[in-house]
């Protein structure tokens, strides 16, 4: 299989992946079998985000949909380190594509462990850092704050030679900082953006319908957003840059891409149509060669 890009000296196919935990691929491995790898709709896969205990995740109801997006309020419902490890991951080691496994703790030391356990083995090709939590030893939000984010890069960074992406919050107050706050200590990639926070009410009762109060809201509702972010973030450091925030077609990830993505992730899109990554795929290669044509005409 040709392989023409690359992603932190990772071949891949192409440049769509999905966004962490929203395309379960054992479950759609068990309902589709072997016809979900032979047209697997990504072009690398990132895991649903791991902690090092399990999670039930938050109380019912978690999702509401709003117009042009999701509200989302599930909490990383996960095995924990342990279980993911022993169940998961043998299986997704199965997938076509590279692996990215992504990991979320709630201190240095959590984070730590994460990156350790997952980074030694051999299906995990790339390693995703989800620091859109509260530190617990210092009440910051990791990925918010630039200092932060380089305290807790640098106590994971010697812990493996995987590449380690830098999932980023749209909550931080300048994300271009954080970004290079990331670059500077060695952080191989950024992905940004993650979900916005966002409210529901039930329309019967006037109360927060989500059973967590709130949630985090993603669609074309937030592209505006995550486009300008991307293209701040693009301009401030010199590693690869994941955009991600409502891409739902061809023309959506080709936006990105023209604001300084390298790659862009797809996630709501898939809840509507489980083959977006590879429509998506399609319609950007159709964008792109039409802009070649163009180009060789205008020289020629």
């Amino acid at each position: 299989m040709t392989r023409p890009f690359e992603l932190c000296g990772v071949p891949l196919r192409g440049r769509v992946l999905n966004g962490s935990g929203t395309f379960d691929a054992v479950a759609a491995h068990r309902a589709f079998g072997d016809e979900l790898l032979e047209a697997f709709p990504f072009d690398a896969f990132v895991s649903k985000t791991i902690t090092v205990e399990p999670r039930e995740g938050n109380p019912p109801p978690r999702l509401w949909e709003s117009p042009a997006g999701l509200i989302n309020s599930i909490g990383l419902p996960n095995k924990g380190v342990a279980g993911f490890l022993r169940e998961d991951l043998p299986r997704l080691g199965e997938l076509p594509v590279p692996l990215v496994v992504s990991v979320m703790g709630f201190s240095r030391g959590e984070l730590g462990a994460l990156v350790a356990a997952a980074g030694e083995r051999d299906e995990v090709e790339m390693l995703e850092l989800n620091v859109s939590c509260p530190n617990v030893e210092t009440g910051l939000v990791m990925g918010a704050d630039p200092a932060e984010t380089a305290a807790a890069l640098e106590a994971v960074r010697p812990l493996t030679e995987k590449p380690l992406i830098v999932k980023l919050t749209p909550s931080a107050t300048d994300p271009p900082a954080v970004a290079a706050a990331a670059e500077g200590v060695g952080a191989d990639a950024i992905s940004l953006v993650n979900t916005l926070r966002g409210m529901a009410l039930d329309p019967r009762t006037r109360r927060p319908w989500l059973g967590a109060g709130t949630g985090g809201l993603s669609g074309p509702a937030i592209r505006p957003v995550a486009l300008a972010q991307v293209a701040a973030v693009a301009e401030r450091v010199r590693i690869p840059v994941i955009g991600m925030g409502g891409i739902a077609s061809g023309r959506d990830a080709h936006d990105f891409l023209a604001a300084g993505a390298d790659y862009v992730a797809v996630g709501t899109e898939t809840f509507r149509d489980p083959t977006a990554g590879r429509r998506i795929a399609s319609e950007l290669n159709v964008i792109s060669r039409e802009e070649r044509g163009f180009s060789e005409a205008a020289v020629t």
